[in-house]
């Protein structure tokens, strides 16, 4: 569904040239999980940028359902991140002046479904992450917790073929982190839909079926069950 094919990004910073990532290769089959590990500054929220296309890399190739990403018209890139991929963030993103339904309906605002069947669509889904009781809660009377988990549902109210997690779990204590981990593995098997996530916890990434540590802008594969 996704590959990466000797994707190399660089920066150039007062003059001189940053190689952040050096020949990745990676294919994301349906249903996979793969979680990213590597310290601070290594390249994991490059690495999903690039894999949701919000930025092209410097060299390589970026293929999505067999599609040439880099050769995409923007209005093209626009409609697959809408409809195909999911994106959950460290920080929510959340506009703090809606509750947990409104937050929720935008993706499908933005895809030009009619406001009751995005609400609709957005009613089910905050029902799976376990917000059924609150759909009219602002963002400030919920927990950190919660909040991921709008996000969560914001990011799945498309039905994407693959969610893009960056530390979803860094803003959480262990125990709410693994709650949200264990979730979106849940969303991966029910759903069917592929996962990447970006993470420091390295006893959280054991969860999912694949591991990888990007060190010195190239990958390390760890154990594939």
């Amino acid at each position: 569904m996704l590959e990466l094919e000797n994707v190399h990004k660089s920066f150039k910073h007062y003059g001189n040239i940053i190689h952040v990532l050096e020949g990745i290769d990676i294919v994301i089959e349906p249903e996979h999980s793969l979680a990213i590990t590597g310290a601070s500054g290594a390249g994991k929220s490059t690495l999903l940028n690039i894999m949701g296309t919000l930025e092209p890399p410097t060299e390589g190739l970026v293929r999505f359902d067999d599609q040439n990403v880099n050769s995409m018209a923007e209005q093209n890139l626009c409609h697959l991140r809408n409809h195909d991929i999911g994106f959950v963030f460290q920080f929510h993103h959340l506009l703090p002046e809606l509750n947990a339904l409104e937050n929720t309906v935008m993706p499908a605002l933005i895809a030009r479904s009619s406001r009751k069947r995005a609400r609709e669509m957005a009613t089910e889904i905050l029902k799976k992450v376990g917000l059924e009781k609150r759909l009219s809660h602002r963002v400030g009377e919920l927990s950190g917790g919660e909040q991921q988990r709008v996000a969560i549902a914001r990011a799945l109210i498309m039905r994407p073929k693959l969610l893009l997690a960056d530390e979803p779990t860094g803003n959480l204590d262990y125990t709410t982190g693994e709650g949200i981990l264990d979730l979106l593995l849940q969303l991966n098997k029910i759903e069917g839909l592929a996962m990447v996530v970006a993470t420091h916890n390295r006893q959280l990434a054991k969860k999912l079926s694949r591991q990888m540590e990007i060190v010195n802008g190239r990958i390390q594969w760890g154990k594939q069950e």
